[in-house]
């Protein structure tokens, strides 16, 4: 199975960042594939999109400013298959990322996502303070898969915290 590249460009308004692409979004070669994940709906209810994209359009989103890449590249069933050592490879490449395209906001798609990145372990939702990278925002979101026991409008309401924060920029 192929990895789902990475959709970069300099300067983005919003780099979002997975833990890794599931096995449907591997064979599809898109991000936020699986029919159960919500991304997309959150995306659009937040007030991110103006309309609601399908996985197949990720790539265009880079119109937007917004970008996506994952922690680790490979396709897993979970978060779970994923080893130490992909993580800490992952780890060190997602850095390189931002430091070379300086997103100004990196969207975490899951809380686990922020904390294998910044070994931290008390992480709240929302902005993150010191970031990681100067010059860019770090924001933690939960995560769209359908196996999260939040509400999608607990979740929803997250995700707009970053669209307002646009919003005054």
């Amino acid at each position: 199975m192929d990895y789902i590249p990475d959709h970069l460009d300099n300067n983005l308004l919003i780099l979002f960042i997975g833990f890794n692409p599931s096995i449907r979004s591997g064979e599809e070669g898109h991000h936020y594939a699986n029919p159960a994940n919500r991304f997309w709906k959150i995306l659009h209810d937040s007030g991110l999109t103006s309309s609601r994209y399908l996985p197949e359009e990720d790539a265009s989103l880079l119109e937007l400013g917004y970008g996506f890449t994952n922690i680790v590249s490979r396709p897993t069933v979970g978060a779970a298959d994923i080893t130490k050592e992909e993580y800490m490879i992952g780890r060190q490449q997602l850095k390189e990322k931002i430091e070379l395209f300086k997103p100004k906001y990196a969207c975490f798609v899951g809380k686990g996502v922020y904390q294998e990145y910044s070994g931290k372990k008390k992480v709240d939702w929302g902005f993150q303070h010191p970031s990681i990278v100067p010059g860019t925002i770090d924001f933690v979101a939960p995560s769209s898969s359908g196996l999260v026991r939040m509400k999608v409008a607990e979740v929803t309401d997250i995700y707009r915290k970053l669209a307002d924060a646009l919003k005054l920029k």
